[in-house]
Formats: structure tokens, C-alpha cells, sequence
């Protein structure tokens, strides 16, 4: 929290009056005595850096106020150099992955689905990766890719976390050709994503699932469930996801 005046009093006259001004939040070679975590908006954390003008008035006349939000990213001097090539994590989804109860034509005739997909990535660059349907006993109905955010904050000696669905990207709808590569590429939201915080008294992380739904009456009657929430007709693999901002 900062201050400083950038008017001495006096009067102002008719029509518009402009005040320019600036601040410096960190001046150089200052010791880095407090980090500037990056602008983010969560659901149970936010990090957010506001300016408050206040006009003094004299007696009798009340004081103006206004306040605006900034965007702050990270210190060019802090970046890391853009990645040469995004770490892929190779994966696969059978029903034998799976660790919640399946169709039972699902268990029996069983399905095969691998691909891979960056799991370190600029918050400048886009989520990629591929996947391919090998096998599948009951055609599919949708395949898509969920963008999770963990919160979590230090209460007392315990550690409290929500974790929320933030984007849903399809990657194919309907049936899908049996092994034909199919290309998985996810723009990540600016103000819902930041890099990835581990501090002391908070951590906001990230995660990636690849959801496969597969045509079934029960989906029909559940239309409104959580998609994160494993169901009969889906199958699923989550994958940690670092974010980083580079130059």
C-alpha cells in the first residue's frame, strides 16, 4: 500500500482539469522485500491491485473518491525464458484407468483412448496435445477437455481446498474414426489463470482433465450434472498443469 500526493491544495478552475501522475511499485534496486503476485480473480482467492484518487474538498463539501483496478504481471526481470519445447505427458484411458463405476457394456467391451498433452505452459501459449480413439464398445457422444483451478489456503494447522471447473474446450462431438489423431488445442481464459502460486499461506494450481462421455439414457436424464463429477458414462484422466509466464 502506497501514497502520495500529486496536488498541493488550491483551486481548480472551470471546465476539465488534468492531473497527470505516475508511481513506481517497486523502484530499482529496491530489495525485494514483498512479491507482486500476478492479477488474479478465483472464487475463494483473489489477487487485486487497486487505485484509490481522492479529492480533498474544503468545509462543508464532501470528499470525491474513485477506485480502478490495475493489471500487474510478473517482473520482466523474473520471467523464465519461453520454453523450447512444452513437456508432453503421454496418456492413456481404459476402463481398467478408471476408478469409479462404469456402464456395465463399458466394464465388459471395454475402450482405448491415448494421446499426449503439454503440461507445462506459457499463460501466453495455448494448452496442445493430440489424442486418438483406438476402441470403444459404445460409440462416443462428446470428448472434451476441462480446465481446473485448485485454491487452497492455510487455516490454522489445516490445509483447505475447493478445487472449480474454469473453461470446457470440445475437442470432437459425436462418434469418432477409430484411430485418426485428433489435435487438442486449449486457449487459456487471462483474468481466470495465473502462474502457478505456491506461497505460504495460499497456492492456486492448476489441472487438465481429458473427459470422454459416451452415448447412454442415463446422460439424457442427467443433463445438468457436474461434468467434473465422475458418472456411469464417463471416463477420465486428469493431468497436473504448471503455468508459467515467460518472456
Amino acid at each position: 500500500k502506497k501514497s502520495q500526493e500529486i496536488r498541493t491544495s488550491g483551486r481548480i478552475g472551470s471546465g476539465t482539469t488534468e492531473v497527470p501522475f505516475s508511481m513506481n511499485l517497486k523502484q530499482h534496486g529496491e530489495e525485494n522485500l514483498e512479491r507482486f503476485y500476478e492479477t488474479f480473480h478465483g472464487a475463494d482467492i483473489n489477487i487485486q491491485y487497486l487505485v484509490t484518487v481522492d479529492i480533498m474538498r474544503g468545509y462543508l463539501h464532501k470528499s470525491l473518491s474513485a477506485t480502478v483496478e490495475f493489471i500487474v504481471e510478473t517482473d520482466k526481470a523474473d520471467l523464465l525464458e519461453r520454453p523450447v519445447s512444452p513437456e508432453m505427458v503421454v496418456f492413456y484411458i481404459t476402463q481398467d484407468t478408471q476408478r469409479h463405476p462404469l456402464l456395465p457394456e463399458l466394464k465388459s467391451g471395454g475402450f482405448k483412448v491415448t494421446g499426449k498433452m503439454s503440461t507445462q505452459c506459457s499463460l501466453l501459449d495455448p494448452i496442445t496435445g493430440e489424442l486418438t480413439v483406438e476402441a470403444s464398445s459404445v460409440p462416443i457422444h462428446s470428448i472434451d477437455i476441462h480446465l481446473l483451478r485448485m485454491e487452497s489456503i492455510l487455516l490454522g494447522e489445516k490445509i483447505i481446498s475447493e478445487t472449480s471447473l474454469i473453461q470446457t474446450t470440445q475437442v470432437a462431438d459425436g462418434d469418432v474414426c477409430r484411430n485418426m489423431t485428433l489435435p487438442i488445442y486449449v486457449i487459456l481464459p487471462r483474468l481466470l489463470t495465473c502462474p502457478t502460486v505456491l506461497a505460504g499461506p495460499f497456492s492456486v494450481e492448476f489441472k487438465v482433465s481429458v473427459v470422454i462421455s459416451f452415448r447412454s439414457e442415463l446422460s439424457k436424464l442427467h443433463k445438468k450434472s457436474d461434468p467434473t463429477t465422475p458418472r456411469l458414462w464417463l471416463a477420465m484422466e486428469t493431468l497436473p498443469l504448471e503455468l508459467v509466464r515467460t518472456n
